[in-house]
């Protein structure tokens, strides 16, 4: 359980039992300036993040687009009622959209009809108001219009509408339902009205209350949650989605932008990947696309990081590679034996590069050029200033370095601002990463992204990772990392106080090296309680509700307290499971004090803040701790563990204080 809050801060007057260890704060010799990108955000489509999650749509499979076209879907009582239900493709709604549902009933049935399951269920709140919309025509019979009811799990009606007037060409009809009770498992029923044939497409029940109010917006409790860390920058879509199982079915951004409805489904690599966890009917139908992103970004003040394929699938799965050029030998120089590349009248690298070049346009370019015009015509005149891109996710070997190379100075001759950030594979201290640091600290890399899922103890252990690194060339991108509690991908993983509190120790040791470590985040973000694939993450939620975890709170207290000039400390980070970091704030004139006591016991310390002649009176602590570390939030108690603040007065630039037990604490000092 968690400790009270007034066992967290010390009074200066107490009695103190050991000796106290100092911590110097070296305010006289500020160091280098916090990089305002220093601690972000990484988002991923895995555990139903996006459809499923932010991406608040309802209706699972609205287009009828996915592989097994009816997934999602099924017919009322099995189809009783109906005389016929098929896909058809015959004169369908848009080339990309080009398969719809036929219904057929002989006869008028309040079970002539389909249901549409949603997403584990649909989360729907009373008397909130949800637009239904879809896309209809009539065939031969006399079927005048549909009947559309929500339903709770037990087939109670919570709110109904009738749409009329079909006729034998494509139309959109609307109607909003609002719910008579909350449900988080409701589900869609669409039932003819009459006799005959009619064929449906695009069928949407999407929440009003959207992040801005926006038509196709995100849901708004999760983007809360992303904004009040105050995020430096947005790493989107991934991720191994980004590569795909195959190139076929990598991710290609210009195929989520424009019209929603014309934006075409493609499987989630993550939906058969973990037996323990399959997910068959895992899809993204792209709602939630590059501008969405680009635009989320601007909403939470975060620098976008797009991350691009450049001719790389997955190296987990198939490896499969596009050919640098049209002329390559079918295997490329460096190929080894096991991998497909694809023949040469397919594509190329050249594909990557113009799709990458593109997206530079499409963010940033005027109104008058091909790409910033559709910008413009989705509604942002304005630019995204966009200022880096990823290059390949977890990607390592010759044939990536080979690809990279081309890709960077294609990209850098059009965009020389443009910084790029390039991979370091999927281990931080294996040979593929040893042989990666080498080769991108040989081509002037701007960032090499590094990712680390490893034992609590391990991010204690490591929090001097980057005190010697080189402090010129390739600047740090900590792009994935969170502390495990079983083994990697495990699904027995939790989010519990024992992690959160190492990551903590881990990310003193990345602000102390701020100067190299420009930007860092925690990975996977979002997962539904009811659809995840990999634990552990940062924010759990249902179909109504969220919470975040005490990983999230630690990243959140690193993100708002990061201050704006490097401090040095001058005790050794880790010893005695003692970790600590300082920064300055110019923006408020404090003095930002981080420590991470580890430790089953009370530690008291003694703060000097060198070079400084007097302080305010009053320090704001903000104390997590908990002497359970298995200790873990949940939907039903989401704030179990969370920070918690309290003022104390001190008199002099020397200090005294006593951590709690398995404690995080942030203070903050008033520079007088």
């Amino acid at each position: 359980m968690g400790l009270a809050i007034s066992s967290l801060v010390a009074n200066p007057a107490a009695a103190q039992t050991g000796t106290p260890t100092t911590v110097t704060v070296q305010v006289n010799k500020p160091g280098a300036a916090v990089p305002k990108s220093m601690f972000g955000l990484f988002f991923e489509d895995i555990n139903f993040g996006a459809d499923g999650g932010l991406y608040p749509e309802l209706v699972k499979n609205k287009s009828f687009e996915t592989d097994d076209h009816l997934i999602g879907w099924k017919a009322i009582r099995g189809g009783a009622a109906l005389s016929e239900y098929t896909i058809l493709g015959q004169q369908p709604l848009s080339a990309t959209n080009n398969h719809y549902l036929r219904l057929t009933a002989k006869a008028s049935s309040p079970d002539a009809g389909f249901i549409n399951e949603g997403f584990r269920g649909m989360g729907v709140k009373q008397n909130a108001e949800y637009n239904f919309s879809v896309y209809a025509r009539r065939g031969a019979g006399n079927v005048s219009g549909l009947r559309v009811i929500l339903e709770d799990e037990k087939g109670q009606a919570l709110a109904q509408a009738q749409v009329s007037g079909l006729t034998g060409e494509w139309k959109q009809y609307t109607a909003v339902l609002k719910p008579s009770a909350t449900s988080s498992k409701a589900h869609l029923k669409v039932v003819m009205d009459g006799a005959g044939t009619a064929d449906l497409d695009v069928v949407s029940v999407f929440p009003k209350d959207t992040w801005q109010n926006r038509p196709n917006g995100l849901r708004t409790d999760l983007v809360q949650l992303l904004k009040d860390m105050k995020p430096g920058f947005l790493r989107f879509p991934g991720g191994c989605i980004v590569e795909g199982r195959t190139l076929d079915q990598r991710y290609q951004w210009k195929k989520t932008i424009g019209a929603v409805n014309d934006r075409e489904s493609l499987i989630n690599r993550w939906n058969t990947e973990f037996t323990h966890r399959y997910t068959p009917d895992y899809y993204q139908s792209f709602g939630l696309g590059f501008f969405e992103y680009f635009q989320l970004s601007e909403d939470i003040g975060a620098e976008p990081l797009p991350i691009l394929n450049i001719g790389m699938a997955c190296q987990f799965n198939s490896a499969e590679l596009a050919p640098l050029s049209a002329t390559t030998p079918k295997g490329g120089p460096n190929a080894s034996a096991d991998t497909h590349v694809h023949s040469a009248d397919e594509i190329t690298l050249e594909t990557f590069i113009q799709d990458a070049l593109d997206l530079v346009e499409f963010a940033n370019g005027p109104a008058t050029s091909t790409w910033g015009a559709k910008r413009v015509a989705m509604g942002h005149p304005a630019p995204f200033n966009l200022k880096m891109i990823g290059a390949g996710n977890e990607q390592w070997g010759p044939q990536y370095y080979e690809r990279y190379e081309l890709f960077a100075k294609a990209v850098k001759a059009k965009y020389p601002n443009i910084k790029l950030v390039s991979s370091a594979g999927p281990d931080p201290g294996d040979e593929r990463f040893k042989a990666a640091t080498t080769r991108f600290r040989e081509l002037g890399a701007d960032f090499i992204d590094e990712h680390y899922y490893a034992k609590p103890e391990w991010f204690r252990q490591n929090v001097g990772r980057y005190d010697n690194y080189p402090r010129t060339g390739p600047k740090i991108f900590a792009g994935e990392y969170a502390a495990q509690s079983v083994a990697i991908a495990s699904p027995r993983n939790k989010n519990t106080w024992d992690c959160a509190i190492s990551e903590a120790a881990f990310m003193t040791g990345l602000e102390r090296n701020a100067d190299v470590v420009e930007m860092a985040s925690y990975a996977p973000l979002f997962a539904n309680v009811d659809a995840w694939q990999w634990t552990p993450n940062l924010i759990w939620m249902d179909n109504l509700r969220s919470y975040g975890t005490p990983n999230y709170y630690v990243q959140k207290l690193f993100s708002v307290n990061k201050g704006t000039t490097m401090l040095p400390v001058t005790n050794k980070n880790g010893e005695d499971n003692l970790f600590t970091s300082a920064v300055a704030d110019k923006t408020t004139n404090e003095i930002v004090v981080k420590l991470v006591n580890y430790s089953t016991s009370a530690r008291p310390v003694k703060i000097n803040l060198a070079g400084v002649k007097k302080v305010g009176q009053t320090v704001k602590a903000t104390v997590m701790a908990s002497d359970d570390l298995q200790a873990e939030n949940s939907l039903d108690k989401p704030m179990y563990l969370a920070p918690k603040e309290e003022t104390f007065k001190v008199s002099s630039p020397t200090m005294s204080y006593t951590l709690a037990p398995n404690s995080f604490t942030v203070l903050r000092i008033p520079n007088k």
